[in-house]
């Protein structure tokens, strides 16, 4: 009986595997981006208003550092490009393009700490 119900939950098993892994492929997928390019973007677009530049301490400043930003766990590439291309009222309407939203994004999570 044990070896009828292991059978016929492989199958089983297999399909919700492949399924899960392609409900979320963008997590398997790398953000092309320049980091040095996303700082000097960053140090060119949002420095009036964020701390771009990589910090020791923790800041508990509105609006946030880039390093504050970068050390929730909730940052991730996909997280921060929708942020990038989203409307917010405390901010200016940035015009990014994709390669500029990429370098930024490659520089926030290079200062995510590990």
């Amino acid at each position: 009986m044990a070896m009828i119900v292991r059978r016929s939950i492989l199958p089983g098993v297999v399909v919700v595997s492949v399924w899960l892994t392609a409900q979320f492929p963008l997590r398997a997928q790398h953000l092309e981006g320049d980091p040095a390019s996303g700082r000097a973007i960053a140090t060119r677009l949002c420095s009036s208003c964020h701390r771009v530049l990589p910090m020791t301490l923790a800041d508990k400043e509105d609006p946030a550092s880039f390093q504050s930003i970068a050390d929730l766990p909730s940052t991730t590439g996909i997280s921060l490009n929708v942020f990038l291309h989203s409307n917010h009222n405390n901010m200016p309407n940035l015009m990014l393009s994709n390669t500029e939203s990429n370098d930024l994004i490659a520089y926030i999570l290079s200062l995510k700490k590990k």
